[in-house]
């Protein structure tokens, strides 16, 4: 059974920083595309970024030089470092698994909490 568990949202106020982790369990980690999706209230889920097996990455362009994905295979383990947090960040982070970049795969997390605010 795949299993995709985040954890490190929280509270920060605008201009700081969460570390977002995403474990996984069920799957060959290494061989799958992982990325984290956001959904605020009201819109439509969005992809943040992803990041291949071999670890090619891409950004959605408003966190490029803010957000850093990144992944240990060995821990079947995926990161979102966010800096310079805005407000607009606020939404749920939802990990994601699947076999084609940029393509939402089937495997989803429960997603955590991301509130940005003073």
């Amino acid at each position: 059974q795949v299993q995709l568990v985040e954890s490190g949202g929280g509270l920060v106020q605008p201009g700081g920083s969460l570390r977002l982790s995403c474990t996984a369990s069920g799957i060959i980690f290494v061989r799958y595309v992982m990325a984290w999706y956001r959904q605020a209230p009201g819109n439509h889920r969005e992809l943040v970024a992803h990041i291949t097996g071999g670890g090619e990455v891409n950004y959605e362009d408003s966190v490029k030089g803010r957000f850093t994905i990144s992944r240990d295979n060995a821990r079947n383990t995926m990161y979102l470092q966010m800096n310079k947090l805005k407000p607009e960040d606020t939404a749920v982070y939802v990990c994601n698994a699947g076999v084609i970049a940029g393509r939402a795969g089937d495997h989803w997390g429960q997603g955590t909490q991301v509130t940005v605010s003073s």
